[in-house]
């Protein structure tokens, strides 16, 4: 698009623009965007206009009849349609980085911590007894080695956790 050609049609279009908002029921800033989008559709395709003036105005009436058409077919929803029940995306991202943080701190517990916490975090959700069998202990020592290692956990995440809470 020529600058001669944007600098004559800017005023003409920001007056055309400003009388037929109202009536369509639009911003005039949204008018005179959709029709210089037009126009640089037109210039790729056709070229400029023969007659850049009236070209311009009967594509701000069209637009503007195009936006009253939409406007009169759209309904405002009677809620808000989003799913308020499911999180939204930030919160999938930070619930991710916690489990992350978590799964990383796990590792670096000392012994066998990091096989039985990694065992009880499980998607599978095993039972005590698998559990037991497949760390090689017993079932009874599973619930106080468990506390001990949730101990170490805690102590190991208390200076993370503390300094997280203080930056917000």
């Amino acid at each position: 698009m020529t600058p001669d050609l944007v600098a004559a049609l800017h005023p003409l279009l920001t007056a055309e623009a400003s009388a037929e908002a109202y009536a369509s029921g639009s911003e005039p800033g949204d008018l005179e965007q959709a029709v210089w989008l037009r126009l640089l559709e037109r210039l790729e395709s056709d070229g400029p206009p023969p007659d850049p003036h009236g070209w311009l105005r009967r594509a701000v009436r069209a637009e503007a009849r195009r936006t009253r058409r939409t406007t009169r077919r759209e309904r405002p929803y009677g809620v808000e349609p989003a799913d308020d029940a499911r999180p939204g995306p930030e919160q999938d991202a930070l619930t991710a980085a916690r489990y992350r943080a978590l799964r990383d701190a796990v590792r670096r517990l000392p012994g066998r911590c990091p096989r039985l916490l990694e065992a009880l975090l499980s998607p599978k959700d095993p039972t005590y007894r698998e559990i037991a069998g497949e760390l090689g202990i017993s079932q009874g020592s599973l619930g106080p080695e468990r506390s001990r290692c949730l101990g170490c956990l805690r102590r190991l995440l208390s200076p993370e956790v503390a300094s997280r809470g203080a930056r917000g």
